[in-house]
């Protein structure tokens, strides 16, 4: 009993001693350190994702940043095209309605022709003498009110009704530009290259062949207007459609 309580007492003095003490601060700090480590392991570890992270956004930005301007020059190249569209069509709307001036000249001779005419001069066959210049009258009062759609159709009704009339080829002609300032290029091509294919010495073939480039070239056919310019400027030297012809081609190059 005494030995034993002497081991007691020599193992509460070996535990109260400082060495013995200072061991367990050892421990304590070396845990310390310990979690201290697996802490910095663990910042280190996201510091690592997040700069990852950061540069994933950095180049998400940069593939935005390239895009939109990929888009901002394409807007700007497109609105160099509508601009570019826009002129020609003012330009071509101007050239049409410079014809007004002498509509009327040409229709007095119309009105003299198919009121005095016989039927064959007229081709009207089975109408009425006077239905051939009321019909035109119709047609044109449509296109002067700036009507242009109906003023087409009724022009292509003409043309239904009266196919052999001596007047056809005025009529195809202001059909085509009824229809092209209507903005309908395709049937405004139509009509303008049956004139010339029907009437290709007509006083208004030169015109005709210059008003189906501009209709091709807005049907983005730029190989067919340029062609189409390229005939005119050949079958119409000198004219004034030749002169605006080549200018317009210089534009097309």
């Amino acid at each position: 009993m005494l030995k034993t309580a002497s081991c007691l007492l020599g193992g509460l003095c070996l535990v109260s001693s400082p060495a013995f003490a200072g061991l367990f601060a050892d421990d304590d700090a070396r845990q310390a350190v310990q979690r201290l480590e697996a802490r910095v392991v663990q910042l280190e570890k996201r510091l690592a994702e997040s700069e990852i992270q950061n540069r994933l956004a950095v180049r998400s930005i940069l593939d935005l940043q390239m895009q939109l301007e990929m888009q901002a020059a394409d807007l700007r190249k497109q609105r160099g095209e509508f601009e570019l569209i826009g002129r020609s069509l003012q330009d071509s709307e101007k050239r049409l309605r410079d014809f007004y001036t002498d509509i009327d000249s040409r229709l007095r001779p119309l009105e003299n022709t198919v009121g005095g005419g016989s039927r064959a001069a007229t081709g009207t066959g089975g109408n009425p003498p006077g239905g051939e210049i009321q019909a035109f009258d119709a047609a044109y009062a449509f296109y002067r009110s700036e009507r242009y759609a109906e003023a087409a159709s009724a022009f292509s009704q003409f043309i239904r009704q009266y196919p052999q009339s001596a007047h056809a080829a005025n009529v195809y002609y202001w059909m085509g530009n009824a229809y092209f300032l209507s903005r309908d290029y395709a049937n405004a091509a139509s009509a303008y290259g049956t004139l010339l294919d029907k009437h290709d010495d007509h006083p208004r073939a030169s015109d005709s062949m210059l008003n189906l480039a501009e209709s091709q070239l807005l049907l983005k056919q730029k190989s067919k207007a340029k062609a189409t310019l390229g005939r005119l400027i050949r079958r119409f030297p000198g004219s004034d459609a030749a002169d605006k012809a080549k200018k317009r081609l210089a534009t097309l190059k």
